[in-house]
């Protein structure tokens, strides 16, 4: 196969010719006011720089009464709001500020004062805002009416929510198969909104219910399914604040789950060992000023949030977790008590298969394939051997691997060898990034749903739901580029960034019959559109939400599978929103006006739609009492109680073999996307990313000094990126800023969104399906002249 040359600075690499017409200056966030500046960062993470960080976006976005506000009422169920940014749980103990510098940009971001109006969008053509950075496109406000674009005049102009819905449902309704159409959503919609979504898709006959779940943390779900039966992780804070030992992998907590700052500090404090896992050395491994303890921020009073840092190379978590059951086997030869016997035998099944291909990975191997000393290894092995109980978390820095799965399985097979499984203080626990994106698939948004809910869902709601699987994100885009997907629904999120190769993506969407996207805010999807385009604002999180019985509340499940409940505070932003659940039953009835679904009467009152998931799904039984319990209430987990849902009634060991972590050849760099620490997902609020020492820019590599020396590229230089995707196409990104970080040799790294286009559709796990979007194999060079 002839490679195709792809460089997504030139007009050349567009396929909807709207793409290329973003400005290069500034990359996705606000047009960059200096040249590029780059300086270690020494300080705490969180604190005063923190403080400071959020007072900006409060008066940037013109909310200061409002975010100061927010800060007291987000995070406190059964009454407040739910933060819409990250999983992190919320607190049990009556913390009156519980709250980090994320969550506040997050909500200010969208109490901003500022509107996208009508008037705004017959001010502008999508051709024109096509050459706004993402960063302006949001910053513009809240959007306030449903909008249609109309191809002739090239604007979004205003439409009623009827003739929305009606447009909506006639191109479903037109459709050959109800396969030709994919609904996706993003982590922020709620367990309410969620389970509408997924009835309404399965009664109109399709599994097609991609999620952002296919993109982050797939991997963990099929990963501890296979080994312990349960698609989660089984601790929850209890257990956190009583673990001998943490192990934190591929986890940028100061930025992806800032409160996990102050469980770390508390953890270091008590004597807990902590150990952080990463290529790069990030601030949240060294030490942090807790925010809400005021004394603490007047002393300026840091805590230590590590007891140990290891960088291992991209994808070289496999080995250390291999040498740490190695180093565990050397030890229980001489003293067998190190392993759960009793456990062991009980509970699990494979232990001496594993124990013989552990036993054949030779030390040197592992040493190679981790990046690690050997000595560094063992002494990852002393901590694990030395705690009583001991937690392993990771976040997409394991997932988005191409063993992720594998990898997260040896994680559980470290786990069980002495027990970690099942009791206090100790378990696997995966670090959701979204909102509710762990309740967005107990609630039914999975392409590949089990038979025992699609049984319960037919019974309770008189439906007859498709037993076929569905499409996932890659395969979503791949049939739109097809034909075969010929409408495409986002429930929030911007598809086309946070997908994987965003001019395939782009190209699948411009090719769709209809485009909808229900959304907050302008961004880039509405304007790579199909040849029909509608965008539906809803409300947001921190919005009160009146239905005809009143005022309405949501819930959310947190990354430790507690369920709990959020009612927003604010006016919305304009009198033309609807609830996300709105939205969705008016797509429904629209769409099958004949359905027996009491769409309406649900939407009248959010309780009904509990009162079906109550006997619907397992664990949600009393639902609307269980929600008004201060912190809600955790669904139960046969795994956590050492009941392991696996065909043979047992936790089973992987044995999977060492995997090849070392590039093809030595020019070949393993590069990582990520995001800087002021964005959240493909939301930018600046081009500074304040733990890094970056300022003023987005288009860079971090690379190890080394490796730029040896390539003959000078700090702050520009160079050109190559990346040859599996298909065999050859993609470049020209004339990025290369810029020294502490990392391990052969590694680089880099900002999505901006990254994406460096990865091919093909380029993801045959474990997970997920992108590889933290295994991105590059070669760096100085840019041509």
């Amino acid at each position: 196969m002839e490679p195709t040359q792809i460089d997504p600075s030139s007009d050349s690499f567009t396929a909807v010719g709207l793409l290329s017409k973003m400005p290069r200056q500034g990359g996705y966030g606000p047009t960059a006011s200096g040249p590029v500046t780059s300086e270690p960062y020494h300080h705490p993470a969180a604190g005063w720089g923190a403080t400071m960080s959020v007072g900006r976006v409060i008066l940037t976005q013109r909310a200061p009464l409002a975010g100061g506000k927010a800060m007291f009422t987000m995070n406190h169920s059964p009454r407040g709001f739910d933060c819409p940014g990250c999983a992190w749980p919320d607190d049990q103990k009556g913390l009156k500020l519980d709250i980090c510098e994320n969550g506040i940009k997050h909500v200010t971001w969208e109490m901003t004062r500022k509107r996208t109006t009508p008037e705004f969008l017959a001010e502008h053509t999508v051709t024109e805002l096509s050459t706004w950075t993402d960063y302006d496109l949001e910053n513009e406000g809240r959007l306030t009416h449903p909008m249609v674009y109309n191809a002739q005049t090239d604007h979004y102009e205003p439409i009623s929510w009827d003739a929305a819905f009606g447009m909506i449902g006639e191109e479903l309704r037109a459709l050959d198969s109800p396969d030709e159409a994919s609904f996706y959503t993003s982590g922020r919609l709620s367990n309410e909104g969620t389970f509408l979504y997924q009835l309404f898709a399965r009664e109109f006959g399709t599994n097609n219910l991609p999620d952002c779940s296919n993109m982050c943390h797939e991997a963990s779900g099929r990963a501890l399914k296979a080994s312990i039966g349960t698609g989660k992780g089984t601790v929850d804070m209890h257990d956190w604040e009583h673990a001998d030992a943490l192990f934190l992998l591929g986890v940028n907590a100061a930025s992806n789950a800032p409160r996990m700052l102050t469980a770390l500090a508390e953890a270091h404090d008590r004597g807990a060992q902590v150990v952080h896992i990463n290529p790069l050395r990030e601030a949240a491994s060294t030490r942090t000023i807790v925010p809400h303890d005021i004394k603490d921020m007047a002393r300026f009073k840091t805590h230590q949030t590590s007891t140990m840092n290891l960088q291992v190379r991209p994808s070289g978590d496999f080995a250390l977790m291999r040498g740490i059951a190695k180093a565990v086997f050397e030890a229980a030869a001489t003293d067998p008590s190190v392993l759960a016997e009793r456990f062991l035998e009980e509970k699990t099944q494979g232990l001496e298969e594993y124990r013989a291909v552990v036993e054949a990975t030779p030390w040197d191997e592992l040493v190679r394939q981790s990046g690690l000393s050997e000595q560094e290894i063992r002494a990852a092995a002393k901590v694990y051997l030395e705690s009583e109980r001991t937690i392993i978390a990771w976040c997409l820095g394991i997932s988005q691997q191409k063993q992720g799965v594998d990898t997260i399985r040896e994680i559980a097979n470290v786990l069980l060898l002495r027990g970690n499984i099942a009791r206090e203080g100790a378990g696997p626990s995966p670090v959701r990034g979204h909102s509710n994106v762990q309740g967005n698939r107990t609630c039914g948004v999975n392409h590949n749903p089990g038979a025992d809910l699609l049984d319960a869902l037919d019974r309770e709601c008189g439906i007859v739901s498709p037993r076929e699987h569905g499409l996932d994100t890659v395969q979503t885009v791949k049939a739109m580029n097809r034909g075969e997907v010929k409408v495409f629904v986002g429930m929030g999120g911007n598809f086309v960034l946070a997908a994987p190769d965003t001019e395939h993506t782009a190209a699948g969407l411009a090719q769709c019959e209809l485009t909808v996207q229900v959304s907050t805010k302008l961004n880039r999807s509405h304007l790579v559109h199909g040849k029909k385009a509608l965008i539906l604002p809803c409300l947001g999180r921190t919005e009160k939400d009146l239905q005809e019985s009143g005022e309405q509340g949501v819930t959310v499940e947190d990354a430790f599978s507690m369920v709990h409940a959020s009612y927003g505070k604010r006016r919305p932003a304009s009198s033309h929103l609807l609830s996300e659940p709105a939205i969705i039953a008016g797509i429904a009835r629209a769409t099958m006006p004949d359905s027996a679904t009491p769409w309406e009467h649900y939407v009248g009152d959010y309780s009904r739609i509990r009162d079906v998931m109550a006997r619907v799904l397992p664990g949600f039984e009393g639902f609307n009492e269980l929600i008004q319990q201060p912190g809600g209430f955790r669904i139960p987990q046969p795994a956590r109680e050492g009941e392991f849902v696996t065909a043979s009634g047992l936790a089973e060991f992987s044995a999977a073999e060492l995997p090849d972590a070392i590039p093809e050849t030595a020019e070949t760099l393993v590069l990582q996307t990520m995001r800087s620490h002021d964005q959240w997902n493909t939301t930018i609020y600046s081009n500074n990313d304040r733990y890094r020492g970056v300022k003023n820019g987005r288009e860079i590599v971090f690379m190890h000094e080394e490796d730029m020396r040896e390539r003959g590229i000078a700090e702050g230089s520009a160079v050109d990126i190559v990346a040859t995707s599996l298909d065999g196409t050859v993609r470049e990104l020209r004339s990025y800023t290369a810029l020294r970080y502490d990392t391990p040799r052969g590694s680089a790294a880099g900002y999505m969104p901006e990254m994406n286009a460096l990865i091919g559709i093909e380029d993801y796990s045959r474990q997970s399906d997920q992108p590889l979007m933290k295994s991105v194999h590059v070669v760096i060079t100085p840019a041509a002249a």
